[in-house]
Formats: structure tokens, sequence, C-alpha cells
């Protein structure tokens, strides 16, 4: 089979893959917190190179381009906007960290901070994943009693402060995608030092995802996908040609 076939199967296949994050991200564009993710293209060393039967730069025609794959997802960390929303359960943080949460076992990070309080008081997630103290224990707000949201990220309540867990880990590298917002830390934590605990009551941040940009990767996207497409067509004409003519 033509190896320019191949290379045009490998182009096509990267850039669907690309499709589905372009997609994902215009389908999170009012998510609050929301991270948009990238797809990381890397020219591949072609077959022989891979097994070790030629090295790169022998300038034989296993030398040849491989193609591209698609490396991995990375997520873009940059701080969206905050947006005023009035609602007391609402809280943004205004500069670095994240919330903490619990599901299950297990504890994750969020940016995401349109929280609901539940008729006993628990303050939760939109998924109903209890947010956490410093403590890891669930915050608790006695709901037919007054409270307020301190700048600093502590429920205010009665005379007591209850402060919410804030972290940092040690590289954003770390932090791996698993759903409803929600982000595991495969390295460190550490909890924010008071002075760079900043949260915003009654407002959210907005999602990372810019709608301009992302439909114009996904037009450069769709029009990679349908030359790679082409090219398919072509060498499949091309090797139907020549079989036409061995066959006369």
């Amino acid at each position: 089979m033509p190896y320019g076939l191949y290379v045009s199967a490998e182009g096509a296949q990267a850039q669907a893959r690309r499709m589905e994050t372009i997609a994902n991200n215009l389908a999170n564009v009012d998510t609050p917190g929301f991270k948009r993710d990238m797809a990381v293209f890397q020219s591949r060393y072609t077959e022989a190179i891979n097994q070790g039967t030629d090295s790169p730069g022998s300038g034989t025609i296993n030398d040849l381009s491989g193609g591209i794959e698609v490396l991995k997802t990375m997520t873009e960390f940059t701080r969206g906007p905050l947006k005023h929303t009035g609602v007391p359960t609402d809280m943004a943080i205004d500069g670095d960290g994240f919330f903490l949460v619990q599901r299950g076992d297990q504890s994750y990070l969020t940016r995401a901070g349109n929280f609901l309080l539940t008729p006993s008081g628990s303050l939760v997630t939109q998924a109903g994943d209890p947010v956490l103290d410093p403590a890891g224990t669930p915050v608790q707000i006695e709901p037919e009693q007054p409270w307020q949201l301190t700048p600093d990220g502590s429920i205010q309540q009665a005379g007591s402060a209850t402060p919410l867990a804030m972290v940092r880990p040690e590289s954003l590298q770390d932090l791996v995608k698993v759903g409803d917002n929600l982000f595991f830390a495969t390295g460190n934590t550490t909890a924010l030092d008071p002075s760079d605990r900043h949260v915003a009551s009654g407002h959210l941040e907005a999602s990372g995802v810019r709608p301009t940009l992302e439909m114009m990767e996904m037009i450069e996207t769709s029009r990679a996908f349908e030359a790679n497409v082409q090219l398919i067509r072509n060498h499949d004409n091309l090797i139907g040609t020549l079989i036409s003519g061995l066959l006369q």
C-alpha cells in the first residue's frame, strides 16, 4: 500500500481528535471555571525507525516523515474573568488556587464555585460533592441563620468563621481532568497562605473558552481533515487506475 496513504490516514485521525477537543471546549463555553484543552501534535518517525532498523538522519527512504500523531491533550489554566451573579453561594477565587471537594473517599480540586446549599446545610458542588474545610471536613452552614463569605474565603456565621480549603498544586501539569469540572492532583498540594486567599462572594469565574478562537480553530481543523481525506481518495484512485492498467 502506498506510504502516502498511511500518512494521510494518520493526519485525518489526528485532526479528528483535535476536532473532538475543540467541540468539548465549545460545549463548555458557559461552564463556570472550565479550563480549555488543546490537542498537542507531534511529528512521528517512520515505522522502520520506531522498530530500530533505521536511524533518524540516515538519508534513506525510511528517514521520510512518518506523519503526525496526537501526543497528548493539555489543559490551559489561564484564569477566566469574574462575573457578578449576586447569588450568595457563588464564589470565585480571585487569584491562584483551587477549592477542595470530596467525592467518595478521594478529594479533588476545582475552580468552579457555583456551589449549592442543601436543606441540611451542606455546601456542595452542582454534582452534590461536599466542599471541604482545611481539616478535610465538609463545610456546614446553618441555613436558617444569616451568614456571609469573607474576602479571605471563610464562612462567617454566629460569631465564628469556617475557612474553605484552598490549595495549590506543586505543578499545574500534575492536574488531571476527571469530569464535572474536577481535577485530580497526581502530585502534592499545599494550602494557600492567608495572604494569598482572595475569594469574591456572589461572583463566578467564567469559562476559559474563547468562542471566536475555538470557531477559527474548528474551521482550520475541518479544512485540514478534508485535505487529508481528499489525499486518501487520490491514493485510492491511483491504486485503482494502476490495477486496472495491469489487468488490461
